[in-house]
């Protein structure tokens, strides 16, 4: 199976601004929601992860074991001149526009059609592949990224409209599962949230 990760908590999520390709670090909070993840991993025998540093830091304290190979596709989508404002200072006229305008770019960076098409090529290539280990049970692919690849990978295994990822919500330090049954991909877990220890 694929088991899909969303990173700790970083210091913009903490301040509740938009973050898409800028590079915060991991606060404490999300360094120990990476390390809550671990028991929750067993089986990963290969890790991806997005190049920004949350994923990665992520990725080193859930999977210290495993070398994660660094994999494009599961980039946060690019917020553009939006990257590091206040969700609050959207309007919500603007987040209409961008819930019903699918193809329409983020401040000037990327539209999550984009965000889909990367994703979604990446995610049929390994589903076309049977020796892949979205294909096995017991033997996982873990994949660091962010809340719209992670979305997006969502609808395509539930082969939904891609306005549904909008109906979702995804906390930082999570796993959403995706496995396969038959010819058919198949959404496992959404948004499972480790208990964090003392």
């Amino acid at each position: 199976m694929i088991i899909l990760i969303r990173h700790g908590q970083t210091t913009t999520n903490a301040e509740g601004l938009l973050v898409g390709r800028s590079d915060p670090h991991l606060t404490a909070l999300g360094e120990r929601q990476a390390r809550a993840l671990a028991p929750y991993l067993k089986g990963v025998e290969e890790v991806w992860t997005s190049p920004l540093a949350r994923a990665r830091e992520t990725a080193a304290l859930a999977l210290p074991e495993l070398e994660p190979a660094i994999v494009e596709s599961f980039i946060e989508v690019d917020y553009g001149d939006l990257d590091g404002q206040p969700v609050s200072a959207i309007s919500a006229e603007q987040w209409h526009g961008f819930e019903h305008g699918h193809d329409r770019a983020f401040g000037g960076g990327e539209s999550l059609a984009s965000v889909d098409q990367r994703v979604h090529a990446q995610l049929n290539a390994i589903f076309a592949d049977r020796s892949s280990l979205l294909h096995s049970p017991q033997r996982h692919l873990a994949i660091v990224s962010h809340v719209s690849p992670i979305k997006s990978a969502v609808v395509w295994a539930l082969g939904v409209a891609p306005s549904t990822a909008w109906r979702t919500r995804l906390e930082n330090g999570s796993i959403t599962t995706i496995g396969s049954r038959g010819a058919t991909p198949q959404l496992v877990r959404f948004n499972m949230v480790p208990a964090l220890g003392d």
